[in-house]
């Protein structure tokens, strides 16, 4: 290797480096900002009620301000995993306070929604904004297209680990996520940086994150076995059910209403005279006290149906927000449930539900198995990856994010299904 070459690596390592320390700050110091108004908002939602009757005319705000300021931008995760797949052009930072505020009215007016969304969109767009000087063309219909997508990659890892306070997963997660859309090596190592970098700038600001623990983890035999695979295969059928939900309440407020911002206007009326009707708050916003509750007192049958019903209609109309945190809330409130009738202690189940049902959903059993020991420890691995795994074969080939390239022995698995169903009709 001569100078000019070593010269050449060094200055390249060098401008990766940098890409990876300013998006790590800007999307973490983003990701705290988020967390700490929407900490206020829900707190003030709570303590005054009366404000879920604003929640259409929140949801006509939000959908007159996508329809006449972000239509490029509407498709929100779905626009980052396409981006990487065909890069066109640089997603547009309006993304970033576009979804900032549209979350934050949601949760403010009692949709239930999540927060992973709405991190990795900023992450997203503030990433991609350094296109400019990680491309090596100067025209902008000439961009690099390999380190466009890995720039992606590095606002999704930012975006994930900041939320929720797991550097591990939240890289694993950018790559596993884009996984059958081919990635680079050099990604690898940069993603992993950028997600402890967000991480600790989350810290740098002091933002707390939910802490969970599973107290008693029982011995690994064949009757524990089969009641972890039993219940996993649950959680995959609940992930099938969310994604199928969301999917058909969006396309039918589509089919039904053709002016957009109509669309959370009036979902944003139904929403409220839901709420109000079953007399509780319990299955609106993020939900975090009702997944701290299912670690110890065992939840009713119905609660995790009800969230996969609210979260799919306040989606589906058009509000913000993301899927992750209410999947944790589903996961959580039907393996706390199952433990009425599952011999296993009741925080396992809850905490393997927690990360199957995220697996099943979002197609990411790795970065769920990591997850699930970088929030529960390293004990409950085992366990947390067979429910992982099995929740991911079970939770059919349709996941939250239409645009994710589902291939694989999953993939070949569930078009075998359906060639045999073809010819069976």
């Amino acid at each position: 290797m001569n100078l000019e070459n070593a010269k050449k690596i060094m200055l390249v390592t060098l401008k990766w480096i940098f890409i990876c320390a300013l998006t790590g700050i800007f999307s973490g110091s983003a990701s705290a900002f988020f967390l700490v108004a929407l900490e206020w908002v829900t707190h003030y939602r709570e303590h005054n009620n009366w404000i879920i009757w604003l929640l259409p005319i929140g949801g006509g705000l939000i959908g007159l301000g996508y329809h006449y300021w972000g239509k490029d931008i509407i498709k929100g995760n779905n626009l980052l995993l396409e981006e990487y797949e065909n890069p066109k052009k640089t997603i547009p930072l309006k993304m970033a306070p576009l979804v900032l505020i549209g979350t934050l009215i949601t949760h403010l007016l009692g949709g239930s929604a999540g927060r992973e969304g709405t991190a990795v969109q900023m992450g997203g767009a503030i990433a991609d904004q350094f296109t400019k000087l990680s491309s090596r063309a100067q025209s902008r219909d000439k961009l690099d297209n390999p380190e466009r997508k890995t720039l992606i990659i590095l606002g999704i890892s930012a975006g994930f680990a900041s939320v929720f306070g797991t550097p591990l997963a939240g890289a694993l997660f950018a790559l596993e996520v884009l996984y059958f859309s081919k990635i680079s090596f050099k990604s690898i190592p940069l993603s992993f940086i950028t997600a402890y970098i967000a991480y600790f700038t989350v810290e740098f600001w002091q933002v707390k994150h939910t802490h969970y623990t599973i107290p008693i983890i029982p011995e690994m035999n064949l009757t524990n076995v089969f009641w972890v695979i039993l219940a996993s295969i649950l959680f995959g059928f609940a992930a099938m059910l969310f994604s199928r939900s969301t999917h058909f309440w969006g396309a039918l407020f589509s089919k039904i209403i053709s002016f957009p911002p109509l669309r959370p206007f009036i979902g944003g009326i139904i929403l409220a005279l839901a709420i109000y009707f079953i007399g509780t708050t319990k299955y609106i916003g993020l939900g975090v006290p009702m997944i701290v509750d299912a670690f110890s007192i065992p939840n009713a049958p119905y609660d995790f149906l009800l969230k996969i019903l609210f979260t799919g209609f306040t989606l589906g109309a058009g509000f913000k927000g993301g899927e992750v945190t209410p999947l944790f809330f589903m996961g959580a409130t039907l393996g706390s449930a199952l433990s009425l009738v599952v011999p296993l202690p009741i925080a396992l189940l809850a905490g393997m539900g927690f990360v199957a049902v995220f697996s099943g959903a979002t197609h990411t059993p790795i970065a769920c198995t990591v997850m699930g020991m970088e929030l529960f420890g390293m004990e409950s691995g085992f366990f947390i990856g067979i429910a992982c795994t099995i929740a991911y074969f079970s939770s059919g080939s349709v996941g939250i994010y239409k645009a994710q390239i589902v291939k694989g022995a999953k993939y070949r698995l569930y078009q075998k299904v359906k060639s045999k169903d073809i010819e069976l009709l």
